[in-house]
C-alpha cells in the first residue's frame, strides 16, 4: 500500500495497493498524487519518504516538476516520519488486523472506507479532537439539548468501524 499524509491537517490519501510494487507502479502513483493535489487545490512543498529502492529517480523528478521537494528520511531516524508511521499502525490495528482480505478489490474497498472514516469521522488528538476534513463541532451548552441528545451510530465495513453523529 502506498499512502501519503498531510502533516498539518492529518488528511490521509491512499494512492493504491499492489502485491508486487515496481518502480513503474510507484511512478504512476506519483502522477496520480499530483493530479489529486491539483484537483483539490492543495499546495504541497515537501514530501518526506524513506529510502526504499522502489522509489526510482523518476518518482522524485515528477514531484520536483510539480514544485514538491523530496526529503529522504535519515538513516536510523525513526521519528523523522513519525506521523505517517503512526497512521500505518492505526490502519493495521483498526482495520487490517480485524479484516480477512480475499482479493485486491476488497482490499481497496476497505482502504477507501477507512480513508473516509479517518478523514471525516475519527477525532485526532493533535487537532484538538477535530477531524482532518471537519472542524470541531460547537459544544452543546443548553441542558435541554443535553437531556434530549439523539446520537446515531453508523457502521462501516460490517461493523468494524463505528461512526457517531448527532441526529438533526
Amino acid at each position: 500500500m502506498l499512502a501519503v499524509i498531510e502533516h498539518a491537517t492529518r488528511r490521509i490519501r491512499i494512492l493504491g495497493a499492489t502485491a508486487h510494487p515496481t518502480a513503474a507502479w510507484v511512478t504512476q502513483a506519483a502522477r496520480n498524487l499530483i493530479m489529486d493535489l491539483d484537483d483539490a487545490g492543495a499546495k504541497v512543498r515537501y514530501l518526506i519518504r524513506d529510502r526504499d529502492a522502489k522509489f526510482p529517480a523518476l518518482f522524485d523528478e515528477i514531484l520536483a516538476d510539480a514544485g514538491i521537494a523530496v526529503v529522504l528520511t535519515g538513516i536510523r531516524m525513526p521519528r523523522m516520519n513519525a506521523i505517517m508511521e503512526r497512521w500505518v499502525r492505526t490502519c493495521r490495528s483498526e482495520l487490517l488486523d480485524r479484516t480477512l482480505i480475499w482479493n485486491h478489490a476488497q482490499l481497496m474497498h476497505a482502504l477507501r472506507q477507512f480513508e473516509t472514516h479517518y478523514n471525516d469521522h475519527r477525532p485526532h488528538r493533535a487537532l484538538r479532537q477535530a477531524t482532518p476534513l471537519r472542524p470541531i463541532p460547537e459544544p452543546i451548552t443548553g441542558q435541554a439539548r443535553i437531556i434530549h441528545l439523539d446520537v446515531r451510530r453508523r457502521d462501516r465495513l460490517g461493523g468494524i468501524l463505528h461512526e457517531y453523529d448527532h441526529a438533526a
